[in-house]
């Protein structure tokens, strides 16, 4: 039987999964990838409030994910 934290943390934990593997699967599509991103699940294990690690990334790959969220925009602006 789990403690209560992680009872009452599953959605939270079931969130930040889902969110980094979308994210994941969204930049992947796009020629992009972070690929030392993780959940920091230590941190939620303690505090109950789970975060995305997105790591280390070359000056490259985060100039592509800027270059993109640059385009999401526009488009979003023009909507």
């Amino acid at each position: 039987m789990g403690s209560v934290l992680t009872r009452v943390t599953e959605e939270q934990r079931r969130a930040a999964a889902y969110a980094l593997e979308d994210l994941l699967a969204v930049l992947v599509l796009a020629g992009a990838d972070l690929p030392n991103a993780e959940i920091d699940w230590h941190y939620g294990r303690m505090t109950g409030s789970y975060l995305i690690d997105l790591g280390c990334a070359s000056p490259d790959r985060i100039a592509r994910i800027t270059d993109l969220l640059r385009k999401g925009l526009r488009f979003e602006q023009q909507a």
